[in-house]
């Protein structure tokens, strides 16, 4: 199994950018998916409007959230009958 710490040097390596950029680049990446997943869980629970949710991540992800939504509560019906 790899680490971290391989994943690391893999990407310093290969993209050859200092440790301290990937690394900067990771909690980016990082913050921005924690920022998504709030937006989205927002428009999922009807606490902002799908525009709303649009202007803030982007048609695509919306997208996403909603098919996915979509299955898995077809998926929960389907189990409960």
């Amino acid at each position: 199994m790899e680490t971290t710490s391989s994943f690391l040097k893999t990407l310093t390596k290969e993209t050859k950018k200092p440790e301290s950029e990937v690394i900067s680049m990771a909690f980016q990446t990082g913050i921005k998916q924690l920022w998504r997943e709030h937006i989205l869980g927002q428009y999922l629970r009807d606490k902002i409007s799908r525009d709303d949710a649009i202007e803030s991540v982007g048609i695509d992800w919306v997208e996403l959230a909603e098919n996915q939504h979509k299955a898995t509560m077809e998926d929960l019906a389907w189990a409960l009958k």
